[in-house]
């Protein structure tokens, strides 16, 4: 029983992981459409769109209870870390 407990909250961490995953790229494709030229109505509706599916996701895993919530979530703030990393190393190899 608690073998089951551990693959279903590893497996909502993964959903996290993913949904972070997503949502950091579509947060720095977002960064370039509000940077380049003529783009705000793309880079506001993809900005509403990446907020509306995390949204969507953590309300979905929250309605499993607490541990699918905290795991989606720690998954989520995982790849959050990894991301902030690799952007700060791009930064360090081109000022």
């Amino acid at each position: 029983m608690i073998g089951l407990v551990v693959v279903r909250v590893l497996a909502y961490g993964a959903l996290g992981a993913l949904i972070g995953m997503a949502y950091f790229a579509a947060l720095a494709w977002n960064v370039r459409l509000y940077i380049g030229h003529g783009a705000g109505r793309n880079a506001l509706l993809l900005h509403l769109l990446r907020l509306a599916v995390a949204v969507a996701v953590f309300t979905l895993c929250a309605r499993q209870g607490a541990a699918p919530m905290l795991a989606s979530f720690a998954g989520f703030m995982a790849m959050r870390a990894i991301s902030v990393n690799h952007s700060r190393l791009a930064l360090q190899r081109n000022p």
